[in-house]
């Protein structure tokens, strides 16, 4: 009988190291075809959509873009079968550092063929020349600038971009940018604010004011608006509530934290102040003079007592909260501090004559300040 169950035993054993040698073997089975599989699929990601295809399309690289939105551009036109895929083989490879600016791309072109001409810079189509838009400016300052590259001048620019037609064409190209807010009857200019400030290169002599526009406005979209999207347009406060900001509203802040910073750092000081003082109880008007300039219509180097009494929305000084739209341009260093502010009590700050802006949590501070950094220079 104890023969008989040893067998049973033996025999039980064998089987089971049968079956665990069969289930180990399908799993390296699934893991090998899985890993070929892989294989295949990298490596027919990473070959010409079409070999075959040889015709070519135009694209524009625009400065500032990553290489997401690089990636989804060339999918989306059809140059490449997969833009995640693209993205792995730039980290992958270690590519980075693309050239801004107009190419001609093709579906027979493979990964390693498209990156090499981003990185060089190799534009097949040459630029005729350039347009550099800086932060912290107007459409009619945009206008002068066009008016010295272009055979546009400055007042049919201005125009052309306030005309209401014009706005909603552009509003149908770029709907997430241009809402219902551009439109709101105390705006001055409906596309403050969105024209994005960067360099620009342009193939052609004389571009149109529409052509123009739309390839500021698709900076704008490509730069500003993801900035606001990532962070969910969320705004804190010192307090650690939450207000979220449209986007209009965001590119509003970000305008008058530009036109008040003169430094890098203090931007989000400055847009501490400003949410400190939308958050006061009593609520405490934003009193930054380049509102009352944008309002005046003129630049003046000092603003005076009368000047700050000026009727119109825009003037921070007798309405509270935010102006109805942006007062200019604004870079990403202004947008960043808007949506990632310094977290501060100070309700105060003020910019004196050697460049410095000076921050305080009273009134009697800021006026000891304004004593010492201001009125003692004068």
């Amino acid at each position: 009988m104890m023969s008989n169950r040893n067998k049973e035993i033996r025999d039980s054993k064998s089987f089971s190291k049968l079956l665990s040698s069969i289930i180990i073997g399908i799993i390296l089975i699934g893991v090998c075809i899985l890993a070929v599989g892989s294989y295949f699929y990298i490596s027919s990601s990473q070959k010409p959509l079409n070999p075959d295809d040889k015709s070519t399309t135009k694209i524009e690289i625009l400065p500032g873009e990553s290489a997401t939105m690089i990636g989804e551009k060339l999918e989306k036109e059809k140059i490449i079968k997969s833009s995640t895929m693209f993205k792995y083989y730039l980290k992958f490879n270690n590519i980075s550092n693309f050239q801004a600016g107009n190419y001609e791309l093709s579906p027979s072109m493979t990964f390693k063929q498209i990156s090499k001409s981003l990185q060089k810079g190799e534009v097949y189509i040459p630029v005729v020349f350039k347009m550099n838009v800086p932060e912290g400016i107007t459409i009619n300052q945009i206008g002068e600038i066009v008016e010295k590259k272009t055979s546009i001048n400055k007042a049919d620019f201005v125009k052309e971009v306030n005309n209401p037609a014009f706005i909603k064409k552009m509003q149908k190209k770029h709907p997430k940018l241009i809402t219902k807010e551009v439109f709101n009857k105390d705006v001055k200019v409906p596309l403050e604010g969105y024209l994005y400030p960067a360099t620009y290169d342009f193939t052609e002599k004389n571009p149109t004011t529409e052509e123009i526009v739309d390839k500021m406005l698709t900076a704008t979209e490509e730069n500003a608006f993801p900035l606001w999207d990532k962070y969910g347009g969320i705004l804190l406060t010192e307090a650690g509530t939450e207000k979220r900001l449209t986007f209009h509203e965001f590119l509003t802040f970000s305008s008058l934290v530009e036109r008040e910073a003169t430094g890098l750092t203090d931007r989000a000081k400055i847009a501490s102040v400003f949410i400190n003082r939308m958050e006061a109880n009593p609520v405490m008007p934003l009193q930054t003079d380049p509102t009352v300039l944008y309002a005046l219509g003129r630049h003046k180097a000092v603003t005076y007592e009368a000047d700050l009494k000026v009727q119109s929305p825009y003037n921070t000084y007798i309405n509270t909260g935010l102006p109805p739209g942006p007062i200019a341009t604004s870079g990403k260093e202004s947008m960043e501090s808007v949506l990632n502010p310094a977290k501060t009590d100070y309700l105060y700050f003020l910019a004196a004559k050697d460049g410095k802006n000076y921050f305080s949590k009273t009134y009697e501070e800021h006026l000891q300040l304004k004593d010492k950094h201001i009125d003692s220079q004068q």
